[in-house]
């Protein structure tokens, strides 16, 4: 590794509770060069509230392949930067792995700051089982390969959590009530924000819940 290259920190920020944010995390923030974000207007309020003034640029999905060569040589030339999603650990359903791999293949150093998560959030407040689990990011978008996922989680004997829209939901547990009727699901809604909202039932009374009450907001199911 080059002594003059910079580092990459991975930072974890809430996922929702603007508070639930380490130490560490925010001293990291103030004292790198840059801050690479999925949306400079939403890492802006985060650092307005914990009066940091710092450069950021845009890094998401669609243009990762162009800025990550750019953050790769201010690294090299000795920038020290940070990389945030919006809110969480950054990599875990996101292109922060993209940029990861790429610092690991140039021999920059990388540090990861741990933070929130919704998916151990949501694990642990679903009081399912912890022992073997698996995150599965969204679920397949066409109904027959959808489908065809539940039907291999309801053959494993451990925990499964995927990510969900809101405007999703009511479709995803449709076919969970065809395949799985008699499995208990929880749907973590909102988590650590005000609304918060954590519901353990059958595929069929979720179903009724939300046809009364339109889900908003993040969700995470455990099975």
């Amino acid at each position: 590794m080059d002594n003059k290259s910079g580092t990459l920190f991975v930072v974890s920020t809430p996922i929702g509770n603007i508070k639930d944010i380490s130490i560490r995390a925010l001293e990291i923030l103030k004292e790198v060069d840059v801050i690479a974000c999925e949306d400079t207007r939403h890492t802006s309020n985060l650092l307005s509230f914990y009066d940091i003034s710092k450069k950021l640029i845009s890094y998401y999905e669609h243009n990762k392949k162009y800025r990550c060569p750019q953050l790769i040589r201010w690294l090299k030339d000795g920038q020290n930067i940070a990389l945030v999603s919006d809110a969480g650990t950054p990599a875990i359903s996101d292109p922060g792995y993209y940029i990861i791999r790429a610092v690991i293949n140039e021999g920059i150093k990388l540090e990861v700051i741990p933070g929130a998560s919704a998916v151990l959030c949501a694990l642990v407040a679903s009081g399912k089982p912890t022992d073997k689990f698996v995150f599965e990011g969204y679920l397949p978008r066409k109904k027959e390969a959808r489908r065809k996922k539940l039907g291999e989680v309801l053959g494993e004997k451990k925990t499964f959590i995927f990510y969900e829209s809101p405007h999703r939901l009511q479709k995803t547990l449709e076919d969970m009530h065809l395949v799985m009727p008699e499995q208990d699901i929880c749907i973590c809604r909102e988590l650590t924000k005000k609304f918060e909202e954590i519901i353990c039932d059958k595929a069929e009374n979720l179903i009724k819940k939300y046809i009364e009450h339109k889900p908003k907001g993040e969700i995470v199911i455990v099975i």
